[in-house]
């Protein structure tokens, strides 16, 4: 599965949010039901405002999976100093499922990105069992993927994806 890691290097997922991992698991992400995510393609936010559909393929119903949603360029990718801005944490998730069958974490936001293009990136962890996710972060700004991890005993990644959105200028929504 190395080929689902190369664009993670190329967008810069890997380095700024999370380190090199192997994939194992395959997620597949819906927006509306038919607009589906893949690294590197841009939606407006028009099109992401309502909580996408999660699928993961992996595991079994025994086996519980963790993702979180950040936006790594907050509040602009030219000097991203809020970086990472929580948009999404959803725990519990049994493998096999979606994310409705999860614990929802931290709800979810709408991107609204101001100042350039955004990258929006969903990171699935596999947890070493049920309920291991103890500390819930305290705030949506400067969330760091890596040390809620690592303070969570969810190791490396086992599926990334990530698309890209602008501000959505009024003559876009027409």
């Amino acid at each position: 599965m190395t080929r689902t890691v190369e664009p993670l290097v190329v967008g810069r997922v890997i380095g700024d949010v999370i380190d090199p991992f192997i994939a194992t698991t395959k997620i597949k992400i819906t927006y509306n039901n038919r607009k589906l995510v893949c690294n590197g393609y841009e939606f407006y936010p028009s099109a992401v405002a309502i909580k996408p559909k999660v699928e993961i393929h992996g595991g079994d119903m025994r086996s519980f999976f963790t993702l979180v949603m950040t936006d790594p360029d907050s509040p602009g990718p030219s000097d991203p100093y809020l970086r990472e801005y929580l948009h999404w944490i959803v725990t519990d998730i049994p493998g096999t499922t979606d994310a409705t069958f999860g614990r929802e974490v931290v709800s979810y936001e709408i991107p609204r990105p101001n100042i350039g293009i955004h990258r929006f990136v969903f990171v699935l962890f596999k947890q070493k069992r049920r309920q291991t996710v103890l500390n819930p972060p305290l705030s949506r700004h400067s969330f760091c993927t890596r040390t809620f991890a690592a303070e969570n005993d969810l190791g490396l990644p086992v599926a990334a994806v990530y698309f890209n959105a602008q501000r959505e200028t009024a003559a876009r929504r027409r």
